[in-house]
């Protein structure tokens, strides 16, 4: 490195974040397989490992498609929707406390959706036999009920009799979140012995869109399972080329953003073939995931029991902490795309979470981390402050170095170093706090882009949604003129502006940089940063400005409290 004092490596660590955060504007959207458009063939789910069929459905609109078949309602604090009693599945659920938008009286998500609508997505679980010829339920099986309506206080059980010897019942219940308990039963009154394997499967027909927009703001969406303890996520275009294994327990499904479906065996002790496959393809598409169980021996006059466990709801940390624990689903809560940072961002997360707790407001929490971080690194930012202030003492001598070697690079960069060092100054010991902080600053980000606490978090005043950018705009006086600006105007809100000012003081606090390029280089960082945050959600934002503050706070309490550095440019 060719400068002489701490503002070099400082302009490096600078420049590099600077690059990093640019990365979003100009790097290449990450590649997914296109969604497909609705079609009049569609793929129709099949058990594990019998391959995928396609048959024709009609193209209807999901409420069009709802009443085709008829249905036992789902009600609870949590979801509310209706189970198909064609075919026993799962396949219409809304998420009543979450909505489309910040509005409280927007739609609230439609998560699954029945067979011949647009968006199909459901779970459906099932009995598989290798005997072509034995009788067994499928998607077209029409079971009678024993209620007409599901509740956490009131599970509902299903039946169908095959005629010939095997009658087969379904109980259904769920709790006051997200998660169902499937229990199939089959009795054999017949003569002759029968074997059977249970299998579930989540089967959906569209590809979600996606928010992501580069590398490092990325979120996964796609198949997602745990298998033997192991996460492992396929993408959508990867999963019509079929994944499968031995495993034993585990998880299955497909993850959202901010939503995830899944089917798990509720013994968790349970060898199972599980894995993911699909079809797509002119005029039908289907992506699923699923497991098949081992295969069951039914004597005559036996009876045998299975047990699925379904999740279908968001991605809240708690809850799918709530059912590693008690289900002892393995590593659940990972379902949640922690990033390439997760012992930073996981961590920060539980933080964030705790001191919601205590104050109600994520805004504050994140400003209450701030504090808890700029405590953390207090004996780095002291030894910071120290040598920045021996790296302004040293100005004059350096300027005079540069007078007396300035044709001589190298002879300078020497006589720098002995100066540096005579004095006990070194350059590397005022980034070590920033370089710190750049990790922290990715799993802030993560922790904003992906965790659905933060989605639709109020913050004070006009901040409604910390996961959003700040919605304010200079171009408007934000909000003082009725005037909407046009798209190509950057949206620089108010938090935005105040971080950039709050750069502009911290630089005013930093030794005078020597080199005039530098120097007006360093000028225009506030700006820069000012025009790169205008895009950040809110409280990532918040996070900086306040941590900036906090920073030059330290950085002048320190100073009072210490001598100033007066070092002997001679030996």
């Amino acid at each position: 490195m060719q400068g002489p004092d701490t503002k070099n490596l400082f302009l490096a660590i600078v420049l590099s974040l600077t690059i990093l955060l640019a990365f979003q504007y100009l790097a290449p959207q990450p590649k997914r397989a296109p969604v497909p458009a609705p079609v009049e063939q569609v793929a129709q789910p099949a058990a594990p490992g019998a391959g995928l069929a396609s048959s024709a459905e009609p193209k209807l609109g999901r409420a069009d498609a709802l009443l085709l078949s008829p249905r036992i309602a789902i009600e609870t604090p949590s979801v509310k929707g209706s189970i198909n009693l064609r075919g026993a599945r799962i396949d219409d659920l809304t998420l009543e406390r979450y909505h489309t938008a910040l509005d409280p009286s927007s739609p609230a998500i439609v998560l699954l959706s029945p067979s011949g609508s647009p968006d199909a997505y459901f779970a459906q679980q099932g009995w598989h036999a290798a005997d072509p010829t034995l009788k067994l339920p499928d998607d077209q099986t029409l079971w009678t009920a024993g209620g007409d309506k599901l509740t956490p206080a009131s599970p509902v059980t299903l039946g169908w009799d095959n005629g010939a010897g095997l009658t087969f019942t379904r109980t259904i219940s769920i709790d006051a979140k997200y998660m169902f308990t499937v229990k199939d039963t089959v009795t054999n009154a017949g003569t002759e012995p029968v074997s059977l394997a249970p299998y579930a499967l989540i089967s959906r027909s569209s590809i979600p869109a996606t928010a992501s927009t580069s590398w490092w703001t990325y979120s996964f969406e796609g198949a997602i399972g745990s298998f033997n303890g192991v996460e492992k996520d396929v993408d959508y275009k990867d999963v019509p080329a079929g994944t499968r294994g031995s495993v034993t327990g585990g998880w299955f499904g497909f993850t959202d953003k901010y939503w995830l479906t899944s089917v798990a065996p509720a013994d968790q002790a349970l060898p199972v073939g599980a894995g993911f496959e699909g079809a797509v393809g002119a005029g039908k598409s289907v992506y699923q995931a699923d497991f098949l169980g081992p295969e069951i021996v039914l004597g005559p006059a036996a009876t045998a029991s299975t047990a699925v466990l379904v999740f279908a709801g968001p991605k809240e940390v708690q809850t799918l902490d709530a059912y590693r624990d008690r289900l002892g689903l393995p590593h659940f809560e990972n379902a949640v795309d922690w990033g390439w940072f997760w012992f930073f961002t996981k961590p920060i997360f539980y933080l964030l979470d705790y001191l919601y707790g205590v104050t109600g407001n994520f805004g504050v929490a994140i400003m209450l981390m701030t504090v808890v971080m700029r405590g953390a690194f207090f004996p780095l930012q002291t030894r910071a402050v120290i040598n920045m202030n021996k790296m302004k003492a040293l100005q004059p001598e350096i300027l005079k170095l540069r007078e007396k070697f300035g044709d001589d690079k190298m002879r300078l960069n020497q006589e720098t170093m002995a100066l540096q060092k005579r004095a006990g100054a070194n350059p590397i010991t005022g980034c070590l706090p920033i370089a710190l902080q750049i990790p922290v600053f990715f799993s802030l980000y993560k922790v904003l882009y992906v965790s659905l606490e933060m989605r639709h978090a109020p913050f004070f005043g006009w901040i409604g949604d910390l996961s959003a950018p700040d919605p304010t705009t200079l171009f408007n006086l934000f909000g003082l003129i009725p005037f909407s600006p046009p798209a190509f105007l950057p949206a620089i809100g108010v938090w935005p502006l105040l971080y950039g000012l709050s750069m502009m003081l911290q630089q005013r606090m930093q030794p005078m940089q020597v080199d005039p390029v530098q120097a007006r280089m360093f000028q225009f960082m506030p700006l820069i940063f000012t025009f790169m945050m205008a895009n950040f959600p809110a409280g990532l934002v918040i996070y900086w400005a306040w941590s900036t503050v906090l920073t030059m706070a330290q950085q002048w309490l320190i100073t009072r409290r210490t001598r100033p550095a007066v070092p002997v440019p001679g030996e």
